[in-house]
């Protein structure tokens, strides 16, 4: 697999071109709407992230792949000409770190903080405004959440915001005693 430092470099050059181009083209909205769709169907899509990360496929499958959903998803001109480059240059790959790094630019631009927050359950929706709560407490700004569900880190949470992490995930507390009995 990609070393995801060079991945999300690359993300993060890609998204800020793109960001740049909607911004100038008053698109940000709608592009941003797009890729918190593409963003979605990656994440429930094995067949998709599959088809972005695996070097067997060519630039031309990966491609048309996304050239098929942004059609079927009716993406707005400025996305389907991306997510084309973007393929056509061989870094499908980097599309999810792109995603994530476009949203961080256009929730700056809004004024607000984007945090993306993992549990192993899906929320309920008092979870969730809880959550929202205690991060507009915390951070000050009106936090732009994305949630997403992930088994192995048993329960708890997990909540990102830009660079930093807090980890409040029963995997982690467990991995802590692990290395803690094994130093003892």
């Amino acid at each position: 697999m990609a070393d995801d430092s060079k991945t999300s470099n690359v993300g993060g050059r890609y998204a800020q071109a793109l960001f740049d181009l909607a911004n100038e083209q008053k698109q940000v909205g709608p592009v941003e709407s797009d890729l918190k769709s593409l963003k979605a169907a990656i994440q429930d899509s094995a067949e998709l992230r599959m088809l972005l990360a695996s070097p067997a496929f060519k630039a031309e499958d990966k491609a048309k792949g996304l050239a098929g959903i942004a059609a079927k998803a009716k993406y707005g001109a400025v996305t389907r000409k991306f997510l084309g480059l973007l393929a056509a240059n061989g870094r499908a790959a980097a599309l999810p770190a792109t995603i994530t790094a476009f949203e961080r630019l256009a929730a700056d631009a809004r004024g607000a903080v984007s945090a993306e927050v993992v549990t192993a359950l899906p929320l309920t929706a008092a979870q969730a405004k809880g959550v929202q709560t205690a991060l507009r407490q915390a951070l000050g700004k009106d936090p732009e959440i994305s949630t997403r569900v992930d088994p192995a880190i048993l329960g708890g949470i997990k909540v990102k915001v830009g660079s930093r992490l807090f980890d409040a995930s029963v995997r982690s507390k467990l991995d802590s005693l692990k290395f803690a009995l094994k130093r003892a």
